[in-house]
């Protein structure tokens, strides 16, 4: 009985988190995440490249 107590608390999060992902994708949420987490890496990439661009520069300057 205490072994099954232990599942089950261990059981309850995970259920707690597929009715989440199951909320997100049924109101369309999950589209506003993944364009978010998008955003975040074209900005983050664009960002780095550019970086990248002057520290070539700088190299080629010495």
């Amino acid at each position: 009985m205490r072994n099954f107590a232990y599942l089950l608390l261990t059981l309850l999060p995970l259920s707690a988190m597929a009715q989440s992902e199951n909320l997100m994708y049924s109101e369309g949420k999950i589209y506003v995440v993944i364009a978010v987490i998008a955003i975040i890496f074209l900005g983050l990439a664009g960002y780095l490249y550019r970086m990248d661009r002057k520290v070539t520069a700088l190299e080629n300057e010495k």
